[in-house]
């Protein structure tokens, strides 16, 4: 506990005045004191443990195959799709197959959902932007494979309860799924092959209208919302902040790619407005 700051205050305060001069320079130190103690609070960073990030990595793909399955029979479109993440996490060897096999876990009838997404939670210590991104990898996942079901939609819904969310955020975080997905699209189609036969480029405005809805902003948004929209989108997806937190270091290319995304829509939304 710290003390230095209010024995000094107080002893100083003593030899300078009176008792009354003590108690104000041990009001002083006391202020010194907490503004030290957050100081030191700010620069701490915990240390993940290798067991919190394997519980994220498993419970990842767990549910992956859970919602999955939500629809009926797990098809070889959600296979491949659980395999392109897990190409975008690089995952070989050992630890692919251990993402495949918490896959195939999550689509079991008994995968008992309740209970290792309340386990999960509290492992997490009720840190919100990593249970985001959790669920928002979900919703990828469940976007990729095309329209939500409705069987789908309920079990997204229950993931987004038990981690803590209400119906209304996941209703934004699907709308900010969906145009993640469709403003993807948009930027690979115009990095592709600009030059094709055929080729087509995306309607602008639909493209704008990702980016707003990507950084969470309607349109007729001031510039000054649309900057701190931009700032707190960043915020909550920045990689090191997240794997200070517990996100898997398997993960890091998926969270790099996400800032990415948002740093694309930000700089087309500022070219649109001209915003230096």
């Amino acid at each position: 506990m710290n003390y230095k700051g209010k024995l000094i205050g107080f002893l100083l305060g003593l030899w300078l005045g009176n008792w009354i001069g003590a108690l104000f320079g041990l009001w002083i130190g006391h202020a010194y004191d907490i503004g030290k103690r957050r100081q030191q609070g700010f620069s701490f960073r915990r240390v993940p443990t290798r067991a919190e990030q394997a519980l994220f990595f498993h419970t990842t793909f767990a549910v992956m195959g859970h919602i999955a399955k939500a629809a009926g029979r797990v098809s070889e479109q959600q296979i491949r799709i659980a395999s392109l993440f897990m190409d975008r996490m690089q995952l070989q060897g050992e630890i692919r197959r251990e993402a495949q096999e918490s896959f195939r876990q999550g689509k079991d009838p008994g995968y008992p959902l309740d209970q290792e997404l309340v386990s999960f939670r509290r492992a997490c210590r009720g840190q919100m932007d990593l249970l985001r991104v959790f669920l928002e990898i979900q919703l990828q996942a469940a976007f990729a494979d095309g329209p939500l079901q409705g069987e789908q939609r309920l079990r997204l819904l229950e993931v987004a309860e038990l981690l803590g969310f209400s119906r209304w955020e996941l209703e934004q975080f699907l709308a900010m799924a969906e145009a993640e997905t469709s403003f993807g699209r948009h930027q690979q189609r115009a990095g592709a092959g600009q030059q094709g036969a055929g080729w087509t480029p995306p309607p602008a405005r639909d493209r704008l209208k990702d980016a707003y809805t990507l950084l969470g902003v309607q349109d007729s948004a001031s510039d000054n919302e649309v900057k701190k929209a931009y700032r707190k989108q960043m915020s909550k997806h920045h990689p090191d902040k997240l794997a200070s937190q517990g996100l898997p270091p398997e993960m890091m290319n998926m969270a790099k790619e996400k800032t990415q995304e948002i740093q694309q829509a930000w700089e087309l939304i500022k070219q649109q407005r001209g915003i230096r």
